[in-house]
């Protein structure tokens, strides 16, 4: 079986820990399903035919993706069941696109495909690329209302935009399935304050959602990104919505389906999203990292400096740099030794290709001598990172490993 240090790879080199990637996929999919929820991951994360496989078999809806090139893509991967259903986050606002998703539900690439609108064009759009489509393509569509955040991204910025928004589908003859935001906009932490903040969020998309029951044929879908605070959306939009009395008549209990969009879960990382864990919150246990960047000691310049070979077109970088987790010798003919744990190292800054780390009294004794005593060229470093979705998309193949051991060699779509 391939090592990691085999000669045909080389650095910087990613790696997905295979055990980390089960345990967080079938976590995920048991806390979900005992709460009562749907769900789509998203799968930009990845993009890897082979992981969503491995959501599939889990138990997902089907795929969340954030463009038209990925739902063509994740469609394109031909896998049964819920691989033949996706939800794109996103208007869809190209009418060439348009013509494609109608072609897609007519043969048979795609059994269902969900679509958000967040203005009267979007509706008129999808309603010209859908006219005269046959009965049974029409209903392959579901539209939902997408409801944002002031200041924020997309989606209608009110409950009553939304609820009229919901109108105009229905008069477009579109199949309305429900409403869906990103909650992610509401808060930047896990305190109090914010954690009610999100809620305060869902609570309006379940209004929305109460709002427009009546033109939705079926239960009512509320769906929320659900990565940082999956804890709150699935608990507070799982709860009994009712119906609004209407001319007299006793509001009455409404069918929904809540459906998360969770994604970075299944790789988890040292930084974003091991601070926030919504999931030990949901009462399950905490997720794995999975993702190492591995990277080759190219110089160590002067005391307490190092610079490994390893920068912004290798890692992510836009919420946290990267950590360093360990360091490991390599012999004459690259094979590499025992692990070693560094502490009182730090990534102080990125170039393009290269990785400046600082040094303090943690990572080598006075006995030692300067920094190229403590970590030497040479030497391969493995780095934890925060958010993995800007690091998977720099690569187009990661090993799933066992250990040293190459489990798999999965393909990155991007």
């Amino acid at each position: 079986m391939l090592r990691i240090d085999d000669p045909r790879f080389s650095w910087p080199l990613l790696t997905l820990d295979e055990p980390a990637l089960d345990h967080n996929i079938a976590t995920v999919a048991g806390a979900f399903a005992a709460a009562g929820v749907e769900h789509a991951p998203h799968v930009k994360t990845h993009m890897s035919r082979q992981i969503w496989e491995r959501q599939v078999a889990a138990g997902a809806w089907g795929a969340t993706v954030a463009t038209p090139a990925q739902l063509r893509t994740a469609l394109g991967w031909g896998v049964p069941g819920a691989g033949r259903r996706a939800f794109l986050a996103n208007e869809l606002v190209d009418p060439r696109e348009i013509a494609w998703l109608r072609t897609a539900l007519t043969d048979g690439t795609a059994d269902e495909v969900w679509v958000y609108v967040d203005s009267d064009r979007g509706v008129d759009l999808l309603a010209d690329g859908f006219a005269g489509a046959a009965p049974e393509v029409a209903a392959r569509l579901g539209v939902l209302v997408e409801l944002g955040v002031p200041a924020g991204r997309t989606g209608v910025r009110t409950v009553p935009d939304a609820v009229a928004l919901a109108g105009r589908v229905d008069d477009a003859g579109l199949r309305l399935v429900g409403v869906a935001g990103y909650e992610g906009p509401v808060a930047g932490g896990t305190s109090t304050e914010e954690l009610a903040a999100v809620g305060q969020w869902c609570d309006g998309l379940r209004e929305a959602g109460a709002l427009i029951a009546s033109l939705v044929d079926g239960p009512v879908v509320l769906s929320a990104g659900g990565s940082a605070f999956a804890d709150v959306v699935t608990r507070r939009l799982g709860e009994p919505l009712q119906a609004a009395a209407d001319d007299g008549a006793a509001a009455g209990a409404l069918s929904t389906r809540v459906v998360l969009r969770s994604g970075a879960y299944v790789t988890h990382d040292h930084g974003h999203y091991l601070r926030t864990d919504p999931w030990t919150r949901l009462g399950a246990e905490p997720l794995r990292p999975a993702i190492t960047v591995w990277a080759s000691v190219l110089s160590a310049p002067e005391p307490g400096l190092v610079i490994c070979g390893m920068g912004r077109r290798d890692v992510s970088f836009d919420i946290d740099l990267p950590t360093p987790l360990v360091v490991r010798p390599a012999d004459a003919d690259g094979r590499l030794g025992e692990a070693r744990e560094l502490t009182g190292v730090a990534v102080t800054a990125l170039n393009d290709q290269h990785a400046y780390l600082s040094l303090d009294g943690a990572a080598g004794s006075a006995a030692e001598g300067p920094a190229d005593g403590a970590l030497r060229p040479g030497d391969v470093v493995g780095f934890g990172i925060s958010h993995p979705c800007t690091t998977l998309d720099k690569y187009r193949t990661a090993l799933v490993t066992r250990g040293d051991e190459v489990a798999e060699q999965v393909t990155l779509s991007f």
